[in-house]
């Protein structure tokens, strides 16, 4: 089983276009979007059950530079 996670990425102005390149390039999400408002980027990403979410995001997507802040929203059921 897995987690849906929605993750939302604010990046450094200018390099943004950059960011979105290197996630597609890691191939961990589902969906990534551009979006307006307070953050500049969202995936959408599956978690395996057996991974911490903390640590995956940290670990595949967080070192890339260009990111400054993120917001993590967790899923628990489809209706």
């Amino acid at each position: 089983m897995s987690t849906c996670v929605f993750i939302q990425l604010r990046c450094k102005p200018g390099t943004t276009y950059d960011v979105a390149n290197k996630i597609v390039l890691r191939e961990m999400h589902s969906e990534l979007y551009s979006t307006s408002g307070d953050f500049d980027l969202m995936l959408k990403v599956y978690v395996s059950d057996t991974d911490d979410i903390g640590k995956y995001i940290n670990e595949k997507l967080l070192d890339i530079e260009g990111i400054e802040r993120s917001l993590t929203t967790l899923t628990f059921n489809a209706f």
